[in-house]
């Protein structure tokens, strides 16, 4: 059996009996950073065999591993923090295991995605868990672009040095929407701030950025109780029959509706291709 264990993201009471259960009694545990797992078994008094197992040896690891199952060995999957596979190593390996037809459980704990959503009060019905957008800025954007007109709240994970460059982009394509960002999640600094984009931005253009980050944006406004498209092109016109250029009307109407910068461009051009 694999057992994929989720490891506390920070307070290290936040580890389930079964999971605590299970360490003690695998073959094998096999660890993104042996020291830093090292940590959490020595304050459990848990001594069991440690591997390294990491994005840069899994797949070369694979296979030994699916060995060691077929054996009918007992291991444990864990990751530095939280749930394994999700943003960490682990998924290339239990594909493995299932296409092998071998036995795997997945056990329950911390997960930082979840909680920085609940803290957010963007609570909905449904949601999306991105992770990490890519560190490109142009594929960031192209990203964005296709996530834009979700109607429903998406959580991103973000790096303490990219925080401000992903929220301006965020603000550029979604928006001045409602977000949350949360850092350091169960740890001695936790933090959650709320408020519009901007506000946000502006919070951490002032404030070095610190710890790892949850972000939680509001899903787009359903538009058809608010502004239509043709509500958009009037007031593009009039703003550009004022003598406004196009780029300083898009400003002011994305603004005005609260509407992605993006989306009000792509109208603008539509007025220029009519006339």
């Amino acid at each position: 059996m694999l057992y994929v264990c989720p490891t506390p993201i920070g307070n290290l009471e936040d580890i389930t009996l079964r999971v605590l259960r299970v360490l003690q009694t695998v073959d094998l545990i096999l660890a993104e950073d042996t020291r830093r797992t090292g940590q959490l078994l020595r304050h459990y008094n848990i001594a069991r065999p440690v591997e390294s197992f990491h994005e840069h040896n899994e797949r070369e690891k694979t296979e030994r591993i699916l060995e060691k199952l077929r054996e009918g060995r007992e291991i444990a999957l864990v990751c530095d923090a939280g749930m394994p596979g999700i943003s960490d190593p682990g998924a290339f390996l239990m594909r493995a295991v299932i296409a092998a037809g071998l036995p795997l459980e997945v056990l329950p704990g911390a997960n930082a995605a979840l909680l920085g959503y609940l803290q957010s009060g963007l609570v909905s019905t449904q949601f999306l868990f991105y992770g990490f957008l890519p560190s490109r800025r142009r594929e960031r954007l192209a990203e964005l672009e296709k996530l834009q007109r979700l109607p429903y709240p998406i959580i991103f994970y973000e790096a303490p040095h990219r925080l401000v460059e992903m929220l301006g982009d965020l603000l550029d394509v979604f928006g001045d929407r409602v977000a949350s960002v949360s850092r350091e999640l169960t740890k001695l600094y936790e933090e959650t701030r709320r408020g519009h984009l901007s506000e946000l931005l502006a919070h951490f253009m002032d404030s070095k950025p610190r710890g790892e980050f949850v972000v939680t944006v509001a899903g787009a406004e359903e538009r058809s109780g608010d502004k239509s498209e043709d509500d958009i092109l009037r007031a593009l016109q009039r703003l550009l029959a004022k003598g406004l250029s196009r780029k300083s009307a898009v400003n002011q109407v994305s603004e005005e509706y609260r509407l992605p910068k993006n989306y009000v461009y792509d109208l603008a051009l539509r007025l220029k291709l009519e006339d």
